[in-house]
C-alpha cells in the first residue's frame, strides 16, 4: 500500500478544497493519507460555534478574528469580503462538485488520517475542545516520520 502525507497550511477554501479532493482520491485509490493541519490550516477543522475556553488577550483576538470552520473560510484570490466564496460554492453546486463539508465527510470514512499540530494549536490559542472530534494530535515529528514512510509529500 502506497502512503500519501499532505501538510495543510492554508485556511483558504480553495486550497482546502484541492487537499480535499487529493486526500479522497488517493484513498479512493487504496493509499494511506495522512492530512496534517498546521497554522492557518487549522480553522478548517475549528468547530463551527463558539466554544467558551480561558484564553489570553492575544490568543482571544487570534480567536475572533480567524474562521470557525470549513463553512466561512474565503477564497486565496478574489474573495471579497466572502463574496467570492458564495459565488464560488453557489458554481460548485451548479456543477454538482461536492462541497468541503461533503469532501472532509468522505475522507473521514475513507479512514484519511487527520492530525492538529499542538506546536501550531499553542501558538494560536486553540484547544483540543475547539476542533471537530476525531482528529489525531502531534508535533512536527511524528509529520516527518510518517512523511519519510510516503512516496508523495504534499504542502497545500
Amino acid at each position: 500500500m502506497a502512503k500519501k502525507t499532505i501538510i495543510v497550511f492554508s485556511g483558504d477554501l480553495d486550497k482546502a478544497m484541492a487537499a480535499f479532493v487529493i486526500a479522497n482520491g488517493a484513498a479512493a485509490m487504496g493509499d494511506e493519507v495522512t492530512m496534517f493541519f498546521t497554522f492557518w490550516g487549522l480553522n478548517i477543522l475549528r468547530r463551527p460555534e463558539k466554544v467558551p475556553t480561558k484564553k489570553s488577550f492575544l490568543q482571544g483576538m487570534f480567536g475572533l478574528m480567524m474562521p470557525r470552520g470549513p463553512g466561512r473560510l474565503g477564497l486565496s484570490k478574489m474573495n471579497f469580503g466572502g463574496l467570492g466564496a458564495r459565488m464560488m460554492k453557489l458554481v460548485m453546486r451548479q456543477q454538482n462538485v461536492s462541497s468541503l463539508d461533503d469532501l472532509f465527510a468522505s475522507a473521514r470514512e475513507q479512514g484519511v488520517k487527520m492530525v492538529a499540530c499542538t506546536m501550531s494549536m499553542d501558538v494560536m490559542g486553540l484547544g483540543r475542545d475547539e476542533l471537530v472530534d476525531g482528529l489525531e494530535y502531534a508535533g512536527v515529528a511524528s509529520y516527518l516520520a510518517e512523511a519519510d514512510e510516503a512516496n508523495v509529500n504534499l504542502f497545500i
